[in-house]
């Protein structure tokens, strides 16, 4: 036995992984064409025949995971409400096929959640190597599109809600903690040449801080909420207010605090009452960048740690006067009268909001207040190391909506939206009915060519010399002469 094993061309597990995967596709796509057919001849039988006249069959697609399924519907004649013919197909409306398109959700998912990792061609080869579904570089691009409108018009809609008092938020909080920064990216015209860099706006909003990963040295937010996009900051605004009051009675949160790097368009709060402070990590790094001399840089930073905040604007000013020079190209006394200009025009939010002697409300149980800053961290999670770097620039457009798409996974949602625009088909056939569909895709037969979705597996197989178990006959049928 073990002779004419060796003897015999074998097959590699790989090849015959591959055939095995192409079988079970193949069987899937003819079981969901008699599903969606089934479903379509229901609808059929079941609408009001004087108002659809139908005109016989078309032919259609959908990408799932197992490949794309090419089925057939009707199409009917009606009227519209104001008098037009219209053609339609009851069940893409049924299916509600007008949402990201013609996509399962299960596909979409996979192709949405590995282009938050990679780039969309390096998506495609991922998605067509690992499903039974072939797509290009750009069918990625055109779902990311539809994705990033979908929740663009969401965030817009909550907008709305906002303005007409109509906001969901019923959570009441005693602080809630919010913080602001930009991340520049390289930008590219319709043609692909070279524009200025933009600035994509980050939001991240907070409750506190884990009591009890705290414990561990673990530094865990607690309620922690995104939002990105590259809007002009009015309209940005509008959007982080509408996704506070989305989650937050915003009449019931007892503080706000906001901690940004001073930018213009960062502080400009709805709430007049929100604290600002100053972002340390921006603190110290203009310091480096305008400082060049070491001893200053540190004599800058101990009166800042110490709050000596009069203190320090003397020592810049005394140290841009002592630098000052001539010679043109010596820009440090320049560079140390914009330290000082960038601090002055900030003097209110130098002081960290919990020393400043101000009364906050205590934490709820099981969570901590202390000192801001997480927000170059979130910038470098969910947008840079996507979306900087490896000479990658963007359409306005196209970022916009890769953003999107980030932000609702760093927020655990991306699964849930992306449902909410692809699944609109729920099945509410009876089991019987649905055996019946199975027992009627007919399996492979050793007939003629033999397997409709595969050729035939013409090399030895060990386990057709083994104890034939059930499982081990249905083998047999479905991959063997």
């Amino acid at each position: 036995m073990m002779n004419s094993i060796v003897k015999e061309e074998l097959i590699s597990f790989k090849e015959f992984e591959k055939k095995i995967y192409r079988y079970i596709c193949g069987f899937a796509r003819e079981i969901t064409v008699q599903m969606l057919e089934g479903y379509d001849r229901e609808l059929a039988e079941g609408r009001d025949k004087k108002q659809y006249r139908c005109k016989g069959k078309r032919r259609t697609s959908i990408k799932t995971v197992y490949g794309e399924v090419v089925y057939s519907r009707n199409v009917y004649r009606t009227e519209t409400p104001d008098g037009q013919t219209a053609h339609i197909f009851l069940l893409d409306e049924a299916m509600h096929m007008d949402k990201i398109g013609l996509l399962s959700t299960n596909l979409a998912e996979k192709i949405a959640l590995t282009v938050t990792e990679a780039p969309y061609r390096v998506t495609a080869d991922i998605i067509s190597s690992t499903c039974g579904q072939s797509i290009s570089a750009g069918g990625v691009w055109n779902l990311i599109q539809r994705l990033g409108e979908r929740i663009d018009e969401e965030e817009r809609h909550a907008v709305k809600q906002m303005n007409a008092d109509q906001a969901e938020g019923e959570k009441g909080i005693p602080v809630l903690f919010e913080e602001m920064d930009g991340v520049w990216l390289n930008i590219q015209d319709e043609q692909h040449k070279k524009k200025k860099k933009q600035e994509m706006k980050v939001f991240t909003m907070y409750e506190g801080w884990d009591a009890e990963k705290e414990k561990a040295n673990r530094s865990t937010l607690v309620g922690k909420t995104m939002l990105t996009g590259m809007e002009k900051s009015r309209e940005f605004h509008e959007k982080r207010e509408a996704c506070i009051r989305k989650k937050y009675n915003a009449d019931e949160i007892g503080q706000r605090i906001l901690n940004g790097d001073g930018g213009s368009w960062i502080k400009e709060p709805y709430d007049p009452d929100t604290i600002f402070q100053l972002d340390r990590y921006h603190i110290c790094q203009e310091i480096l960048r305008k400082i060049s001399d070491k001893e200053a840089q540190k004599e800058i930073r101990r009166l800042y740690d110490e709050e000596k905040t009069e203190e320090m604007f003397a020592y810049i000013e005394t140290y841009a006067v002592r630098v000052e020079s001539p010679e043109e190209k010596d820009k440090r006394s320049q560079k140390a009268r914009e330290l000082y200009q960038y601090l002055y025009n900030n003097r209110e939010g130098l002081v960290p909001y919990q020393k400043r002697g101000m009364r906050i409300p205590e934490p709820p149980e099981g969570m901590v207040y202390k000192g801001m800053g997480i927000q170059e961290s979130q910038n470098c999670t969910v947008i840079t190391l996507r979306m900087k770097h490896r000479r990658m620039r963007w359409s306005e457009r196209g970022a916009n909506h890769l953003a999107k798409a980030l932000y609702r996974k760093e927020n655990r949602e991306l699964a849930e939206t992306i449902e909410k625009y692809t699944d609109g088909l729920l099945f509410t056939l009876q089991m019987k009915e649905i055996i019946e569909t199975l027992s009627a895709a007919k399996a492979p037969k050793k007939e003629g060519k033999g397997s409709t979705y595969m050729e035939l597996i013409k090399h030895h197989m060990p386990i057709i010399d083994a104890m034939q178990t059930v499982s081990r006959k249905a083998f047999k049928r479905a991959f063997s002469q």
